[in-house]
């Protein structure tokens, strides 16, 4: 099988780093003409958490080209980029797979409108942050949860038995489910590093910060109490201590002044407790703090 990576952002480059220890044939597509020609020169390094560097060569595109059937398309863009990588999903044949990487909510049904026949989801719980054009650094172990939207469950049953050092990946029987525990996993976090422009392990260092933590966190289990059993307070700080030293893909995006995700993640979320009748006081807080912080272009 071939794969082929829209995206060589953090996931992107840490996902096709991982993968090319078990395929062989892995193309990145790559934007910016200074990463195409640091790759080439490069290859692929990452970081590994123990200290070592692993080091691959993979194809480098500038764009996509029409692919062969046998090829599975992995993309890895933020959502606020997905709107033209649908126009080019479109131009590809119906019987190749997409598997989206993206954070939050939007883009489930989006997706799901495109004319290939097997559309699948993942959600990344590992860490990872990039460190130049080149080099992608692994920051913390964590699930590839994969689930299906539609079609053939073949592809997804390969890619969750993969046996892949320190790159577990797991089948999920409901995508939309797994999108929606992501998006609440990213609120308990993302907003406050966010804010406070701190690492992930800094929320349960600082009394402050975990007193804010916990707050949010009973504040999501009461609108959602059916996650209690799945998300414990316990796991949520677990979590902040596996990717300590994590840059949340929020706060990245606010270091480099970026556009975040807030919309498509904590907004999807305040919906859909708005739906419920329920009120998130404090998320609803965070998230126009977020907004306030990116209009006015502040960054660290």
């Amino acid at each position: 099988m071939k794969i082929t990576i829209i995206g060589a952002g953090s996931v992107g480059m840490l996902v096709a780093s991982f993968l090319s220890e078990s395929f062989h044939d892995i193309s990145l597509i790559v934007r910016s003409n200074e990463q195409t020609i640091a790759l080439h020169e490069h290859g692929l390094v990452r970081e590994n958490l123990d200290g070592t560097i692993s080091k691959t060569k993979v194809n480098i595109k500038s764009h996509l080209t029409p692919l062969s059937e046998d090829t599975l398309i992995i993309v890895a863009v933020k959502y606020n980029q997905l709107q033209n990588i649908y126009k080019i999903l479109e131009t590809q044949h119906k019987n190749i797979p997409i598997l989206f990487l993206q954070n939050g909510l939007a883009h489930y049904e989006e997706a799901l409108c495109l004319p290939q026949e097997t559309i699948l989801f993942g959600s990344c719980q590992f860490g990872a942050e990039k460190i130049n054009q080149y080099t992608v650094a692994h920051r913390g172990i964590g699930v590839l949860k994969l689930a299906m939207g539609r079609g053939k469950e073949k592809i997804l049953h390969t890619l969750s038995e993969l046996k892949i050092q320190n790159f577990p990946t797991e089948y999920i029987e409901n995508a939309e489910q797994m999108l929606f525990e992501k998006a609440l996993l990213n609120c308990f976090i993302n907003p406050l590093t966010t804010l406070l422009m701190v690492k992930n392990g800094e929320l349960v260092e600082n009394v402050h910060s975990l007193k804010l933590l916990e707050d949010l966190y009973n504040e999501l289990m009461d609108a959602f109490p059916e996650e209690r059993e799945r998300f414990q307070f316990a796991d949520v700080k677990k979590l902040c201590i596996q990717t300590a030293s994590n840059t949340s893909s929020m706060l990245a995006d606010r270091i480099h002044n970026r556009q975040t995700e807030v919309k498509t993640i904590v907004g999807a979320v305040i919906k859909k407790a708005q739906v419920r009748g329920k009120s998130l006081p404090i998320l609803s807080t965070l998230y126009h703090l977020l907004l306030a912080v990116e209009e006015s272009g502040e960054k660290m």
